[in-house]
């Protein structure tokens, strides 16, 4: 792709000089009509080095009101950005609605260096553009227009520039080592590039390679490509997008009316299992902080089934700086103007560390499904891609222990009215917990589905009956035991 282009012809001084004006101007006029109609644009500005890719930014920006754009340098990863999955620092910087983001490279650098210098593997590399490939498709198909610039200049022009920058004492800093690796190694360079370029070049994000030779021919290319591409997403903002096979391993789940709901157990055998249950847990949060190993519990289940209960019986074991909590009520204002995943992607576990999420992501296809949160095209396409989502977690070495909380819709009533009825429990009893009952067999059909197709051999769902809430917590921690012995193995 990179090898086979071909510059334009560069303008002469007038008429360059009308076309960035007639560009700036409209640009300036579409950034209204985008946040109008709520788009959010993510430019990704990738490139050889010194091909002016900060320069092209600021001229850019100038055509953009601040209050709508951000721009960020991701050329450096901080130490918590090592610790996280690849795409983590890339993710929690898409724009809200209806905002531009600029990012000063992006995943193309980090992953194509990343496998120049040896850092990742033949295989590891190829899981890496898999996965970008299906994180830029779930930008676009959430509504994002997602726009991605490489400015090619060549090896003389580069060396160029590098031997000016070198010769002045204040550009000096500018020259990193890896520019000039990039400069000896260009052609190297060229082969992954062009390489990569074609594997990740799709219809919904394609790239745009631009001739970066001269600074205004740099702009007008980028301003009228970004132009067009905005057009083109103010015309197509409302269009349904089309639902994809799924194409991850699943394993075979029972619906929840045949799960058996009379498992007890008795209250001395409760206490014996669970002190030595919580010890050995201890004992592998330990190892888990050793190696590094980033761990993901999510809970679902029915309101009253005893989620909480059960949280509590695992955290009681682990050490209070190695994990936390996340409980996930309605998104703020911040985090629904985002990809419906944002506000998960940035509450991830570090290596070493626990996450528990109290309601989860799978709220996309229940609540958000039968509340008509989101459209029907919405909840379709979630279900591959929460199995994208688990799938690179689960790639990037993380353990996802996902529970649903069963229980029977007699045995919700009863916890109902003893909320009512007691005053230091009535703070978890909501009018909306009442209404949500009234449509229990709507959900419960939801639920079957949501497992039947998210309950992949990587990130299997397990069911916790709990009638009898001692019952499941013993089965929770010898799950989540069974799981961490597993892996560290």
């Amino acid at each position: 792709m990179l090898k086979e282009w071909k510059a334009m012809e560069c303008p002469d001084k007038e008429e360059l000089k009308t076309r960035l004006g007639v560009a700036r101007e409209k640009l300036a006029r579409q950034q209204m009509l985008i946040k109008e109609k709520k788009i959010p644009v993510l430019v990704v500005m990738e490139g050889w080095g010194t091909a002016g890719k900060g320069h092209c930014i600021g001229q850019i920006i100038r055509n953009i009101d601040p209050r709508f754009f951000k721009v960020a340098s991701m050329q450096k990863k901080t130490e918590e950005d090592e610790r996280m999955p690849f795409l983590y620092r890339h993710f929690v910087k898409i724009p809200e609605e209806g905002q531009f983001v600029f990012l000063d490279t992006a995943w193309m650098d980090e992953t194509t260096q990343d496998y120049m210098s040896g850092s990742i593997s033949e295989e590891l590399y190829a899981n890496r553009i898999e996965c970008i490939r299906r994180f830029e498709r779930q930008l676009t198909d959430n509504g994002y227009l997602v726009m991605k610039f490489f400015l090619h200049i060549s090896e003389k022009e580069q060396a160029k520039r590098l031997h000016v920058l070198e010769d002045q004492k204040d550009t000096t800093w500018r020259v990193s080592k890896k520019d000039i690796w990039q400069n000896t190694h260009y052609d190297q360079c060229m082969d992954v590039y062009d390489s990569y370029m074609k594997n990740t070049n799709m219809p919904s994000a394609p790239w745009y390679i631009v001739d970066a030779k001269s600074r205004k021919w740099t702009e007008l290319q980028v301003l009228e490509t970004l132009t067009q591409g905005i057009e083109i997403a103010l015309s197509n903002h409302k269009l349904a997008v089309p639902l994809l096979q799924n194409v991850f391993p699943l394993e075979h789940m029972p619906l929840l009316s045949e799960i058996p709901l009379d498992k007890t157990i008795k209250e001395d055998d409760y206490k014996t299992e669970l002190k030595k249950l919580q010890q050995r847990l201890g004992e592998l949060h330990n190892r888990l902080y050793r190696k590094k190993v980033p761990v993901i519990i999510a809970y679902e289940g029915w309101d009253a089934a005893g989620k909480g209960g059960n949280i509590k019986r695992i955290t009681e074991a682990l050490d209070p700086r190695g994990y936390e909590v996340h409980p996930i009520a309605s998104p703020e204002p911040h985090e629904k103007a985002r990809h419906y995943l944002w506000r998960f992607w940035t509450r991830l576990p570090k290596t070493g560390h626990i996450a528990i999420f109290d309601r989860t992501w799978y709220g996309r296809v229940m609540v958000e499904r039968l509340e008509g949160f989101c459209s029907e095209n919405d909840w379709m396409r979630a279900y591959n891609e929460i199995n994208e989502f688990e799938k690179l977690l689960h790639d990037e070495g993380a353990v996802i222990i996902k529970f649903w909380v069963q229980i029977d819709k007699n045995t919700q009533l009863l916890r109902f009215t003893d909320r009512q009825n007691t005053p230091e429990k009535q703070w978890k009893i909501t009018d909306e917990d009442w209404r949500n009952r009234e449509k229990w067999d709507q959900y419960e059909a939801a639920v079957n589905e949501m497992i039947a197709k998210t309950s992949t051999t990587y990130a299997p769902w397990h069911i916790l009956e709990s009638v009898d809430k001692k019952y499941a917590r013993i089965k929770a921690l010898k799950i989540v035991i069974e799981e961490l012995e597993r892996v560290l193995k």
